[in-house]
């Protein structure tokens, strides 16, 4: 791969090294976290129900005034009612009194149900201040619990850190911006290896969408210095340590020979035990006419011919008495006359 290729693949593999410790020190830390959040939702209900608690006490201080307000105003209208010189103003004086009267229990009526509210929140007040304690010394109980091994991790980020960012520094900006708008999108899997799965065929995947790439797609990773993406989801693609080209690229496996082996067969021999049995019978009918061709040449010689093989056996040694008998036989018949050619053809072989 090209150098902003190896760039990339240095920065997607220290940034997965961070956002691994990253994860860990959350999972160790989600507890805490959970209590911390209880404890501060029961700070925020105790907070709250305090400001309601101190509403309510003003609202029943202020009805507490004026029924004592209304009650002296009662208590007035009484004294005047007594001093009334006519009946008119005695009855005018008896009807304020009883609308007087007719509100004062209505607000002493409203009065009573904030003093019941109050009452009730401090009843609520008490407990949830109980609980805030109970879960206070839990949440001091497990941040002693995993300080050690937060520092541990801890240690450790800060160790990843600039040897993030050390590797992002070697990646030209255009695409650190690609990888890290990617790495936003997908939770920090911003590339992807290629994968092969059969190692016998020259196809390709992506092994984040198990999509399948363009037959090529090796070979421009391996020769060109451009980001390659996946049509499907849109990784960065890269080629793995595990998929050298020797593996990657299919070549044909050249045949060996083995030792001892017979050559091929050659063109015409005989493939069945048909061609085998046909090949035998005609070796045999090739024999059978090499044995009977001198046999078949005698019978068709001319009868004159006769007289020359008797001389030959006389010279070879015959003995006298043989001689005369075969040159008796060797003379052809007086007056028989004139032989018609097809007599004087020899017989046909065979016959």
């Amino acid at each position: 791969m090209g150098p902003t290729n190896v760039a990339l693949v240095n920065l997607f593999q220290a940034d997965q090294k961070l956002r691994e410790a990253q994860g860990r020190l959350d999972a160790t830390t989600k507890n805490v976290r959970v209590q911390e959040r209880r404890v501060r939702d029961l700070a925020d209900r105790i907070n709250a129900d305090n400001a309601r608690l101190k509403e309510q006490q003003a609202r029943g201080g202020s009805l507490d005034l004026d029924l004592k307000s209304r009650d002296a105003h009662i208590e007035k209208l009484r004294t005047q009612q007594q001093q009334a010189k006519t009946n008119k103003e005695y009855q005018a004086f008896l009807v304020e009194i009883n609308t007087g009267k007719v509100d004062r229990n209505k607000i002493e009526e409203e009065a009573l149900k904030v003093l019941e509210g109050i009452e009730k929140i401090q009843a609520e007040l008490k407990e949830m201040n109980t609980q805030l304690e109970g879960e206070k010394a839990k949440l001091a109980t497990m941040q002693g619990e995993i300080t050690g091994k937060t520092k541990d991790i801890q240690e450790e980020l800060n160790r990843l850190k600039p040897a993030r960012e050390a590797a992002a520094a070697k990646v030209p900006a255009k695409a650190r911006e690609a990888f890290q708008r990617l790495a936003d999108r997908f939770d920090g899997e911003a590339m992807s290896a290629i994968h092969k799965p059969d190692r016998r065929l020259e196809e390709y995947t992506c092994s984040a969408c198990m999509m399948d790439l363009v037959r090529d797609v090796y070979n421009r990773l391996h020769t060109r210095d451009e980001l390659v993406f996946c049509p499907s989801c849109r990784r960065i693609l890269y080629i793995p340590d595990e998929l050298p080209p020797e593996l990657a690229v299919h070549k044909p496996k050249e045949r060996k020979t083995l030792a001892g082996k017979a050559p091929p067969a050659a063109v015409g021999r005989q493939t069945s035990a048909v061609d085998v049995l046909r090949s035998v019978n005609k070796e045999e009918d090739e024999e059978e006419e090499t044995t009977n061709a001198p046999e078949r040449s005698a019978e068709a010689a001319p009868p004159g011919q006769g007289d020359v093989s008797s001389d030959a056996s006389s010279d070879a040694g015959v003995s006298g008495a043989e001689a005369p008998g075969l040159a008796e036989e060797s003379e052809p018949p007086a007056d028989l006359g004139p032989q018609s050619p097809a007599a004087a053809s020899p017989p046909p072989p065979g016959q």
